[in-house]
């Protein structure tokens, strides 16, 4: 039986690696995709999903508008990694795909209640949809399977040195996710980069003959010069899609069960995930962790059988 997803984006080069996988694997029903501002702004992230949609294929998959910005900060994006569009510039036309006129929130929740069977929704952005989401329709959230989102970390950030970007974009969405009693899945960036691609995997997809190889190959080898320029290394990561490995092959994971809190103080730690790691007797005491919720955090992954897979799908 395949299974039901819904994507939350803020597309970028990895959400698009994503996308493309989730739009073709014959074992997943992408049901619908919602936007969120997060690496670049709004109009950029809706543009950017019907073109990755375009490359990928796919059908008919409704894509609606989501936050033009976090709860209560002001945007901070990442177009310095992704490109003044959010996709390196690559001057793909506009698709002629039209938009959902369902806000974000409410197509969530038409999806969720028209499913047949359970749903995984799977935030690779900012959780700023996400947490209106879960207050608007608490009745419906509840009817989720899992939450397997892609942010935060057990270890260091890179947006600050505690704070990954997607939690640290929006802190105080993201601690009403984590509260909110539904299960969750946390990749984060203890993962996050050990997926990797090279220039050949770029060389190697367009290769290929149809679009989505050609795209995605395209899409790689851009971003390995980026990467090269900003950081002086040759790799690049396919990112969020390990998120929807992580859903649909949770057997090539290693997870681990922590109690996390969401820094929303506005000091230093701002949008960390704090990760108790401690043994139980250790944190009894500790009010603060005692009484957070548990949350499945991704340690470790099988990263050969996770990229083979990636690569197979698009070539396929």
């Amino acid at each position: 039986m395949k299974k039901n997803l819904i994507l939350d984006v803020d597309t970028g080069v990895d959400d698009a690696f994503a996308i493309l996988f989730a739009a073709r694997h014959p074992e997943i029903n992408l049901l619908g995709i919602t936007c969120v501002d997060g690496n670049t702004n709004l109009e950029n992230v809706i543009a950017n999903t019907l073109k990755t949609l375009d490359a990928a294929g796919a059908g008919d998959i409704p894509v609606a508008r989501g936050a033009t910005r976090p709860l209560i900060d002001e945007p901070r994006y990442a177009e310095f990694v992704h490109g003044s569009d959010g996709l390196l510039d690559m001057g793909i036309p506009p698709s002629k795909r039209v938009l959902d006129p369902r806000p974000a929130v409410e197509l969530i929740r038409d999806l969720i209640e028209g499913a047949a069977g359970p749903v995984t929704l799977i935030p690779l952005a900012p959780l700023t949809n996400i947490a209106l989401f879960l207050r608007a329709f608490p009745d419906t959230a509840a009817k989720l399977e899992r939450i397997v989102l892609m942010g935060g970390s057990a270890s260091a950030g890179n947006a600050t040195a505690t704070a990954e970007f997607n939690i640290w974009h929006d802190p105080e969405a993201a601690a009403i996710v984590f509260s909110s009693g539904i299960p969750i899945t946390m990749y984060g960036l203890d993962v996050f980069t050990r997926l990797q691609l090279t220039h050949d995997h770029g060389t190697e997809l367009k290769s290929r003959e149809h679009e989505c190889s050609q795209f995605s190959g395209e899409l790689i080898q851009r971003f390995v010069k980026q990467f090269t320029a900003l950081a002086d290394q040759s790799e690049i990561t396919l990112g969020d899609y390990g998120a929807v490995a992580t859903a649909i092959a949770p057997h090539l994971v290693t997870m681990e069960r922590y109690r996390v809190v969401v820094d929303t103080t506005f000091g230093p730690n701002r949008g960390q995930t704090v990760c108790d790691r401690r043994t139980f007797a250790d944190s009894a005491q500790d009010s603060i962790h005692s009484n957070a919720p548990s949350v499945d955090v991704v340690m470790d992954l099988d990263v050969d059988a996770i990229t083979e897979m990636w690569m197979r799908t698009i070539t396929q």
